[in-house]
């Protein structure tokens, strides 16, 4: 099942579960959002069409998060006159997600917010004696000085002398 929806001024094929980019809609991340203006429903064949919309369906719709499209570059040049314009361009967008299409009224489903996963990582318990050996050994021993090492000089490039040319005229 599918239809065809007005949503901010444009029209969008729509199913259940599905998830499109909207125009920015002026309603908080998380709310549920009714979309009234149905133009098409195909109900497995039966395709039916409003005129101009149908008025007993309707969309119900989940607002995931409002953000910002990428960026559009306009660039505006006229030749030979040194016309250059560079302009950059983000739309505001909003990531709705489809509930469920069917008539005014008709029961609705409940969205569930997604917990975030958390992965639980066991960690290694180091061996204490081991590490006392070590620390201990560390104290006994005498420090040793390290020598500085000096940077290593360059060696100029040997160039070879230029291969003689026989003079002209002379052989």
């Amino acid at each position: 099942m599918y239809a065809i929806v007005e949503i901010a001024g444009q029209q969008f094929k729509v199913e259940e579960g599905k998830k499109i980019f909207v125009h920015r809609l002026e309603t908080e991340e998380g709310a549920t959002i009714e979309f009234e203006k149905v133009l098409l429903i195909d109900d497995n064949g039966k395709i039916t069409v409003g005129e101009p919309v149908i008025t007993d369906y309707v969309v119900d719709g989940h607002v995931l998060e409002h953000m910002r499209a990428d960026k559009v570059i306009v660039f505006k040049k006229k030749r030979k006159k040194g016309y250059r314009i560079k302009n950059g361009h983000r739309q505001n967008m909003s990531h709705v997600e489809i509930i469920s299409i069917g008539p005014k009224g008709a029961p609705k489903k409940v969205v569930k917010k997604a917990e975030p996963k958390v992965k639980e990582v066991k960690v290694a318990e180091e061996k204490k004696a081991p590490a006392k050996k070590a620390a201990a050994k560390k104290e006994e021993a005498p420090a040793k000085k390290t020598a500085e090492k000096k940077p290593a000089e360059k060696k100029a490039a040997v160039k070879k002398p230029a291969a003689k040319k026989p003079a002209k005229g002379k052989e």
